[in-house]
């Protein structure tokens, strides 16, 4: 069947949309990437989730005003996408919507809310909705996070060695995939910090750092970087998650205020130290030889040079090297539990999430049609192939 999937990350800019043929086939998931973009929300849309975020205080008008038009841009950007790589016809539609708050208390979390309604995607698709993809894991004592380890231990499983996935979003998660159990976490801010500091250091003009170029031309700053190192965060076991809640532009004021700005330049460099030493840091325990990289991250290139440095001798590559464009790996993902919540089979992995059990991801709107849900599958998949591109 073909799936568009939906996603926007904590950045808050825009929505990827990204459509495949998915099929089960025994415990083997075959993915064709038909193809993705990104299509930014509108300006005004963008400003008024940011005003949203946390710590800022918000009213339940907003909350009704956002859920509804992100549900009508990601309704438009789908119905777009089903045209632009699925030639006008697709089954399924999963969309993960925008995360506006990610109720965390130590290591445990409470909820999780995602706005988008997604009777405007069905009503502008007619197609059947999945979404509201994290709540089911919450609900049964996981973070909620990272779901990306879902499509990670199925890709990279198999493997003689131990390998990472590294998703440098917003907020960095990995996945460490290996013999036995596999483990899934936040390691702290990706590009959220880094997106904050080009926000303020260009007055609003910039909302990230096109080709690091501000980080390039600056140095690290020593005693900021040592102020960001001692959040207690980065010492929490996992599984473990974060947002803007913690790492949001408040998070950066304040480090600021306490030990004071250094140049524009020294700012981005020290914020781009503070990723990798947190991922490097993070994953040196576990011993891998290998990270797979992607998100908006990788297109960073001082942000990457100083993973690779932070990383050796583990070799840093893309998700792209296996088929999947990095900037659309999430918008997959999701594709992927929509797919799985179709076939009546679990979205999350709990040794990754924390959860107690396994369940089935999410909720389902109706498209235009009866809903007709196919058997149930046999069991869980165990692998994950790319094929080639086309339809």
């Amino acid at each position: 069947m073909i799936v568009v999937g939906l996603s926007s990350g904590t950045s808050a800019d825009g929505i990827d949309v990204a459509a495949a043929r998915i099929e089960l086939d025994g415990t083997l998931v075959r993915l064709t990437p038909l193809g993705h973009r990104t299509t930014p929300y509108t300006a005004d849309l963008r400003e008024e989730i940011r005003g949203a975020l946390p710590p800022a205080p918000t009213t339940m008008e907003d909350v009704c005003r956002i859920d509804t038009r992100v549900g009508r841009e990601f309704a438009e950007a789908a119905r777009n996408g089903i045209e632009e790589f699925a030639g006008g016809r697709a089954d399924l539609v999963a969309s993960h919507g925008q995360t506006l708050f990610h109720w965390v208390s130590g290591t445990a979390v409470n909820g999780t809310l995602q706005l988008g309604q997604p009777a405007w995607i069905a009503e502008a698709t007619g197609l059947p909705v999945v979404s509201d993809l994290r709540a089911a894991d919450v609900a049964a004592g996981g973070q909620g996070a990272p779901l990306a380890a879902l499509l990670d231990t199925l890709l990279l499983g198999g493997r003689a060695e131990p390998v990472a996935a590294l998703n440098l979003g917003g907020i960095a998660n990995a996945t460490v995939v290996r013999d036995g159990a596999p483990e899934a976490f936040d390691t702290g801010p990706g590009n959220a910090l880094l997106d904050a500091a080009t926000h303020r250091v260009t007055g609003g003009r910039a909302d990230f750092d096109a080709d690091g170029a501000l980080a390039r031309s600056g140095r690290v700053d020593p005693v900021l970087l040592e102020h960001l190192l001692a959040e207690p965060y980065y010492r929490l076991p996992p599984p473990k998650s974060t947002g803007l809640e913690l790492f949001g532009p408040g998070y950066l004021d304040a480090a600021l205020r306490h030990v004071g700005a250094p140049s524009d330049g020294d700012l981005l460099a020290t914020l781009v130290e503070l990723t990798a030493a947190t991922v490097a840091d993070a994953l040196r325990p576990h011993g891998v030889t290998e990270v797979v990289a992607s998100g908006g991250g990788v297109r960073n290139p001082v942000l990457m040079k100083r993973l690779a440095d932070r990383l050796h001798p583990a070799r840093l590559g893309s998700s792209d090297d296996l088929g999947l464009d990095g900037d659309a790996k999430e918008a997959y993902l999701f594709a992927l539990i929509g797919f799985l919540t179709w076939h009546g089979t679990p979205g999350s992995v709990p040794a990754c999430t924390g959860a107690r059990r396994a369940p089935v991801a999410g909720r389902i709107t109706p498209g235009a049609g009866p809903l007709r849900l196919p058997e149930p599958a046999a069991g869980p998949p165990r692998r994950l192939r790319v094929e080639a591109r086309g339809l």
